[in-house]
This record gives C-alpha cells, sequence and structure tokens, in this order.
C-alpha cells in the first residue's frame, strides 16, 4: 500500500508521531539517496538525513503548502547536504583530498566496484558544481521536473534545465575520455 502526501499532511496534524511515522517510511530511503549521492560519505549522509526529518517534523507547522510536500522535503535535505559541503570546503576541499572529494568512493562499503560505469559516473558527477549535481542527480535519480527541482534549487526551470543540460554534457565528455 503506498503512502501518499496528503494522507502525511493529514496524519502529521491529527497526530504528529503517527504522521512522522508515514512520512519516515515513505521518504526516509530516497531522502538518504539523495543526500548521499550529494555528500558521497555514508556517515554524513547519515548525519545530514537525521538532521532533515528533524528539520522536517520542528518545522512541519511552517509548511504553507506553496509546493508539494516532497519539494518542501528534498530543500530541506539539499540545504543540510549543501551545508555539510560548504563545511568540507571552508576545509579546502581538493577532489584527491584522503577525507572528502573522488576518493570517499573508493572506500565507500556501499559502492559496487565491479560495475566501473556507474564508479566512472559517480566520479564524473562529483567533479560537478554543486548546482549541477543538484539538477543531474534530481532528474536523473529521483526523475523530477525541472520545475519542481526548481522549487527545490529555489532557481528557475529555465536556469534548472540549463545546469541539467550542462551537467549531462560535462558527464558524457568525462564518460568518453576517461577511460
Amino acid at each position: 500500500m503506498s503512502i501518499n502526501d496528503n494522507g502525511i499532511m493529514e496524519a502529521l496534524k491529527e497526530n504528529p508521531q503517527n504522521g512522522f511515522r508515514m512520512l519516515m517510511a515513505k521518504y526516509q530511503e530516497s531522502v538518504y539517496w539523495h543526500i548521499r549521492r550529494l555528500v558521497v560519505s555514508h556517515d554524513d549522509a547519515q548525519d545530514a538525513s537525521q538532521e532533515t526529518f528533524v528539520r522536517i517534523y520542528r518545522s512541519f507547522g511552517n509548511y504553507r503548502g506553496d509546493c508539494s510536500l516532497r519539494s518542501w522535503i528534498y530543500r530541506i535535505a539539499t540545504n543540510e547536504a549543501l551545508r555539510i559541503i560548504s563545511k568540507r570546503r571552508q576545509e579546502v576541499v581538493s577532489i584527491e583530498s584522503e577525507t572528502t572529494g573522488v576518493n570517499l568512493i573508493q572506500g565507500d562499503n556501499y559502492i559496487d566496484f565491479d560495475d566501473k560505469v556507474a564508479v566512472k559516473l559517480q566520479k564524473a558527477i562529483l567533479l560537478l558544481p554543486p548546482k549541477q549535481q543538484l539538477a543531474f542527480n534530481l532528474r536523473y535519480y529521483e526523475e523530477l521536473g525541472f520545475d519542481e527541482i526548481a522549487k527545490i534549487a529555489d532557481s528557475t526551470p529555465t536556469s534548472i534545465k540549463a545546469s541539467y543540460h550542462i551537467a549531462k554534457e560535462k558527464i558524457i565528455k568525462y564518460m568518453n575520455s576517461n577511460d
């Protein structure tokens, strides 16, 4: 049985704990993987996911309904992921860094290293600027429309569409040139 967003919102109003359980059942895994694709590290993704759901629980009363519940949740999750990325950048991140960047992929137990194309794709995505990563990940993995991604990224659909296509071209170029 699939849980719909209207049912979750009603449950959150009537019985916050039950509604929150429903929200977690529907969104916990997808939010984790959305964040994970941005921050790479499993530990960082777990921390950001947990903080995302704490923020959702605390601020549900402020949800105005001017976007879908899914968009609102992904926007909070994206902000948490970007906060972690920003904190890392303050530590002078390098793509070759041992504690951040592409090398995290190689130390990760959750990635199938036998799938060389998938590993190469992840490396290509990590080379993109954050806005292009976000646009690509939400479109490619979550199959969201440009309008919804724009709401999540606090941008315009035109800008998101451009970011996605630029990201796609960079990824294709990387995939074709790095053997």
